[in-house]
């Protein structure tokens, strides 16, 4: 699959954790960011980004292609993915 996925996290968050452990046990390659261990200027830069595909800036936040979805959502990641 040719798509990019790349997710947004938090460390602590067990949906995000959920979310990259779904991923990897389906064999998908994805990027994560946890922004909660990001500092300065650049963690403002990406909790912007965050909050421009999800005003309510809750976590996981995932992009696949043009797709944004919120949370762990397995039935709509499956969807999504083809799996």
């Amino acid at each position: 699959m040719g798509t990019k996925i790349k997710i947004f996290t938090l460390s602590t968050c067990g949906h995000c954790k959920e979310t990259k452990k779904f991923l990897n046990d389906h064999n998908v390659e994805f990027d994560f960011i946890d922004v909660d261990l990001l500092t300065g200027e650049y963690r403002q830069e990406v909790i912007d980004e965050v909050r421009e595909l999800n005003p309510r800036l809750s976590f996981p936040t995932i992009i696949i292609g043009e797709k944004v979805i919120i949370g762990f959502r397995e039935e709509e990641l499956k969807e999504e993915l083809d799996l």
